[in-house]
């Protein structure tokens, strides 16, 4: 198959998978430091719109986790990918 390229998903990739959850962690972290009240009173804690205040609160919580795991992650990208 020339000229075909084939595109992976996060999904079918761990180490994209990681960085993605990764990603999304610290950024409902980070906006949850700017805006407080964006993830408590509008997206509420339940179904698809609370993952982004499960993850904000993951972050706050895990948050030395978190760096390391982040930090391990640059360097698996940097050098082993």
């Amino acid at each position: 198959m020339r000229g075909r390229r084939s595109y992976k998903s996060a999904i079918f990739n761990f180490q994209s998978l990681l960085s993605v959850i990764l990603l999304l962690i610290c950024t409902c972290t980070y906006i949850r430091s700017l805006v407080p009240n964006l993830f408590d009173k509008r997206l509420g804690k339940v179904g698809f719109q609370g993952t982004f205040w499960k993850c904000a609160r993951i972050g706050e919580r895990k948050s030395p986790y978190v760096a390391v795991c982040c930090v391990f992650m640059a360097f698996s990208i940097l050098f082993w990918s």
